[in-house]
């Protein structure tokens, strides 16, 4: 590791951090120790330093560790601790959506991925979004139901329990059925986002009948500490508890999904048969070997795999060969490094099941020592590389368009390790705030489809993530988990953040391996965001007008933001413990026990 410039730096950082206003801030890394009733499962590896759940919300954190508390494993964890944010952050994610799970398994030294990615359906081709030769814009485009994607967290959650969970199937669900069916406080930023007019304005929330009902009613948001009940949603997760799947891809559930995506504005054509066809797949984990650690995230269609792994070697590379670093040229090499990761993911990463990916080639050492010397000039737009001229294997570049898809921020991030060593790091989404709108059963459509690029073509030529029939689309999710030199289980990592989450889990991964910061200092530090010509630098937090006034300084086209919508939770195993952080700009916690 390179000398950090933070040394000096972490001493302002906590104090300016302490005059801010932190009402959700995380307690400490050994906070919530208790005994368990737990008996000690057989193994022939011994794992002694606990387990801890770090989610974007309190009570969701609470039904994880009851769950580890009873003897059930990460895998059962996740589960119920997402159906518990499905209910309590509905703008963020739930039953609706999809995801990315990445599983460690301590006694087989094991890695999975659950993708749990929406996909189109059959009735879908490249011109999802393109309207009488016109391309759709993104508002009436999310707002419309040619955007939902067939959801996959349900077929997720049962094919991860059905290989890796050991608590019983409908026990994990039982926490969200309490809380929906007794009533749960509505969280300050819950409430914040329905008041917001520009939400109000840009969705059709308080115009659906469902949602307009459950969030709005008598015309009115509801707000911050307002009791609510959605016994609609207990009774669907009741279903799935008791019969499975089927519940939620079958009969009277999926029936009332196609219903909804067929209401105007712009009807939808998913049928009872693409959602009863639906399988959640199992994939290996894209990992990359670098000096002393190993990055590993889901591989495509989303992005965690390439990006995490090209930004992590490219940094090291772009660092001037010597000792003594200036903070100027940290924050030049990790910029630099998230430009050109960038300009790859948005050109190469698409479904692989579609189309030729070359994610290991991206982050071969030979392409990255190539990569780092193709920096474009500051104030211009970096352009993808071309991993097959590099490596001998002819030009690639040329096969697709080149491609800008946005995508929007509705997603939430679980980082979980339990009493057994095993780890989930698990991403999932309904896309936008709120997903599509529309509700159905207590719960909201996701509008996934919107992350295919809406312009299916550029120049003539077809991009790699073009909506097609069954195809699933690119996703910046990067649940990570990263090993030490040993092979050992050291950070477990991710946020939500739409095109954002890149640089966000990139900046835990260096701020606590390279830059010697701990978990909460390095999730705190301002988010600095370099993809395409513009930098975009949060501003509002204790360095980032420093920050952002050194880039400008160096010639980049800095935009100076307030705030961003990170939303962190990141557990790092230490040798005495575990230490856990949660993105004080949400409402998330780490806690943890021994047993």
């Amino acid at each position: 590791m390179k000398q950090p410039f933070f040394l000096s730096a972490v001493i302002s950082l906590a104090a300016a951090a302490a005059c801010q206003p932190a009402p959700e801030a995380p307690p400490p890394a050994e906070n919530t120790v208790a005994d368990a009733p737990v008996e000690p499962a057989e193994e022939t590896r011994s794992w002694t330093r606990g387990a801890m759940v770090a989610a974007a919300d309190p009570r969701a954190v609470e039904a994880g560790l009851e769950i580890l508390q009873a003897g059930g494993n990460a895998i059962d964890a996740a589960i119920a601790v997402h159906t518990v944010l499905g209910l309590v952050e509905p703008q963020s994610s739930g039953l609706g959506g999809g995801g990315f799970l990445v599983y460690y398994d301590f006694q087989d030294d094991r890695l999975s991925v659950y993708d749990g990615r929406e996909t189109a359906p059959a009735a879908a081709d490249e011109n999802l979004f393109v309207i009488d030769g016109e391309v759709l814009d993104f508002v009436p485009a999310w707002q419309s139901g040619r955007s939902p994607g067939v959801p996959g967290i349900v077929s997720l959650y049962k094919t991860a329990h059905d290989a890796e969970g050991q608590a019983d199937w409908a026990s994990v669900f039982q926490p969200a059925i309490d809380l929906a069916t007794q009533g749960f406080e509505v969280s300050p930023r819950l409430a914040g986002f329905l008041a917001n007019p520009q939400i109000r304005a840009a969705t059709r929330l308080d115009d659906h009948e469902a949602s307009a009902a459950y969030f709005y009613p008598d015309g009115e948001p509801l707000a911050t500490g307002a009791v609510r009940t959605n016994q609609p949603y207990a009774d669907i997760l009741t279903a799935v508890a008791k019969e499975g799947p089927d519940a939620f891809y079958k009969g009277a559930n999926a029936e009332a999904i196609v219903a909804t995506v067929a209401e105007e504005p712009l009807p939808g054509e998913m049928t009872v048969e693409d959602i009863a066809s639906y399988e959640a797949k199992v994939r290996p984990a894209l990992c990359g070997d670098h000096d002393r650690i190993r990055i590993c995230s889901a591989p495509p269609p989303a992005s965690g795999g390439v990006t995490q792994n090209m930004i992590y070697g490219l940094y090291n590379r772009a660092l001037p060969n010597n000792m003594d670093l200036a903070e100027e040229d940290v924050l030049l090499a990790w910029v630099e490094a998230q430009r050109l990761a960038y300009a790859d993911r948005d050109h190469y990463v698409a479904d692989a099941d579609f189309v030729k990916v070359p994610a290991e080639d991206l982050i071969n050492p030979d392409y990255l020592d190539a990569r780092v010397g193709q920096m474009a000039p500051m104030d211009a737009t970096q352009q993808p590389g071309d991993p097959g001229e590099v490596l001998g294997r002819g030009p690639m570049i040329g096969m697709w368009g080149r491609d800008m898809t946005e995508e929007k921020g509705g997603t939430t991030h679980i980082s979980i390790v339990d009493q057994y060593g095993n780890a989930v790091s698990f991403t999932a989404t309904v896309e936008a705030p709120f997903g599509n709108s529309r509700m159905v059963n207590g719960y909201l459509l996701n509008n996934e489809l919107t992350d295919f690029s809406r312009q299916p073509r550029i120049n003539g030529k077809l991009v790699a993530n073009a909506p097609d029939a069954g195809k699933r689309p690119r996703s910046s999710l990067s649940p990570s988990i990263v090993f030490d030199e040993n092979g050992d289980l050291l950070l477990v990592t991710g946020s939500p953040g739409g095109n954002s989450i890149v640089a966000y889990v990139s900046k835990t991964i260096i701020g606590i391996l390279e830059w010697n910061l701990s978990v909460q200092e390095a999730i705190d530090l301002p988010n600095v965001i370099a993809r395409g010509k513009e930098v975009r630098v949060e501003t509002g937090v204790p360095k980032g007008q420093e920050w952002a006034d050194t880039l400008s300084a160096m010639g980049y086209e800095v935009q100076e933001r307030e705030g961003e919508n990170s939303g962190l939770n990141t557990i790092l195993v230490r040798d005495d413990g575990l230490e856990g952080g949660s993105d004080r700009r949400r409402e998330g916690v780490a806690r943890g026990f021994r047993p």
